[in-house]
């Protein structure tokens, strides 16, 4: 069985048991959550899509840890201007495991 959560302003296909780093969430480490944003439940054959969301449809999940993604480097020139602007960006995550779907 599989979902279609939406968490942060994205959008993940989740199925039970795997990790995900998604957009940081203030919970703490080792405390569960239920998402009840769920936008599609499947399982092989049979989905069941929400307009937008379905009824009654939420996704267990565990917080495992809270870290920041690699540097992202911005680098901003005008030729012959003598303008060189160096910046960087790192984004903060929470990785959370699935426990379960419940659909």
């Amino acid at each position: 069985m599989y979902a279609v959560i939406k968490t942060g302003g994205k959008q993940y296909k989740v199925v039970a048991g795997e990790k995900l780093k998604v957009e940081q969430i203030p919970a703490d480490i080792g405390s569960e959550l239920t998402i009840d944003q769920v936008l599609a439940v499947g399982a092989g054959e049979a989905l069941k899509f929400g307009t937008p969301l379905v009824a009654g449809a939420t996704v267990q999940v565990k917080v495992v840890s809270h870290g920041r993604h690699d540097k992202v480097r911005i680098f901003k020139m005008r030729r012959r201007k003598h303008y060189q602007k160096h910046q960087g960006h790192r984004q903060n995550y929470t990785e959370i495991q699935i426990v379960s779907i419940n659909g």
